[in-house]
C-alpha cells in the first residue's frame, strides 16, 4: 500500500491546525515540567563554579603575596649584613684617624647604618607580621575553597542524577515537537511561539473552561464561543492574546457536562 503523502501545512483545516498546536503545546509543557524538575540546580551549580574560580584566584594572588614579602625579609637581611660590616668597617678606620674631623664623618657614618640596621628591623617585623596575616588568610581561604568544591561536587552528582532521569524523555519530546512543527503553517507557528514566550505559564494556546479563557479566564461573548466551537477560524483572547480552542478539541471533557455527569 501506498505511504500517504504528507500534507502542506497551508493545507490544512483550522481544526487541523488548532489540534496540532495543542499537541506541540502539551509536548513543550512537559518539557518545560522537566526544565521546572531541574529547578534551580544549573544556576546553583554555574555559581558554585564561579565562586570557586573567584577563591582559586585570590589564593593564587595570596600565594604571589606572600612569596614577595620572603622576598623583601631577605632583601632586608641582605642590607642588615651589609650595614653591619659597614658599621665594622668605619669603627675599624676610627682607630687610624689623624683628626677629629675625620673621627666624627665615621662617627656620623656609622650612627647612619646603625639607623638603617634598626629600619631593616623594623620593616622585617612588618613584613614578617604581614606574611603570617596572608598565611592564615590562606588557611581560611583554602576552607572555604574545599567547602565550596564539596558543595559543587554534590550539586553537580545531583543535577547529573535528574538529568539522566529525564534527558531521554525530553529529548523524545523534542523530536517529537521538531516533527510536530514541520506540520504548522510558519507564520502561525511563529504566532504561537510568540504568545508562549510572552505569557507567563508558558501557555500559548488554551481551552475554554467555564465559558471562560483557560489562560486569564476572563468571560468570552457568546458569539465568540460559537466561533470557537465551529473550529473555522484562529480565535484569539481579546485580553490576554492566546489562541482558544473548545474543550473537546484538547481532548478534555468540558466543565459543565463533567458536573452533570457527577449528578
Amino acid at each position: 500500500m501506498a505511504r500517504e503523502a504528507k500534507k502542506d501545512p497551508n493545507e490544512l483545516t483550522v481544526e487541523e491546525k488548532l489540534k496540532a498546536l495543542y499537541q506541540l503545546q502539551t509536548m513543550l509543557s512537559e518539557i518545560d515540567k522537566i526544565k521546572t524538575l531541574r529547578g534551580e540546580l544549573p544556576l546553583e551549580v554555574q555559581d558554585l563554579e564561579d565562586e570557586v574560580a573567584g577563591l582559586n584566584t585570590r589564593i593564587e594572588k595570596i600565594k604571589a603575596d606572600i612569596e614577595e614579602l620572603k622576598s623583601n625579609i631577605a632583601t632586608k637581611k641582605i642590607e642588615i649584613e651589609t650595614a653591619k660590616a659597614s658599621v665594622e668597617k668605619y669603627k675599624t678606620q676610627q682607630d687610624n684617624v689623624r683628626n677629629n674631623r675625620e673621627y666624627d664623618v665615621l662617627t656620623k657614618e656609622i650612627e647612619f647604618q646603625t639607623l638603617e640596621i634598626e629600619l631593616c628591623e623594623k620593616r622585617i617585623k612588618e613584613y614578617t607580621a604581614a606574611e603570617k596575616a596572608k598565611t592564615e588568610e590562606i588557611e581560611t581561604s583554602n576552607h572555604n575553597l574545599e567547602e565550596r568544591e564539596k558543595d559543587l561536587e554534590a550539586k553537580k552528582t545531583e543535577l547529573e542524577e535528574i538529568v539522566s532521569e529525564t534527558k531521554q524523555e525530553e529529548e523524545k519530546l523534542r523530536e517529537k515537537a521538531k516533527v510536530l512543527e514541520t506540520t504548522i503553517e510558519p507564520r502561525l507557528l511563529q504566532a504561537f511561539k510568540r504568545i508562549r514566550k510572552n505569557s507567563r505559564n508558558g501557555l500559548g494556546i488554551v481551552y475554554v473552561q467555564r465559558d471562560a479563557c483557560g489562560g486569564c479566564f476572563n468571560k468570552i461573548p457568546p458569539q465568540k464561543q460559537l466561533d470557537i466551537r465551529m473550529r473555522k477560524k484562529i480565535i484569539v483572547c481579546e485580553y490576554c492574546g492566546r489562541i482558544m480552542i473548545d474543550p473537546e478539541l484538547a481532548g478534555v471533557v468540558p466543565e459543565q457536562h463533567l458536573e452533570t455527569v457527577k449528578k
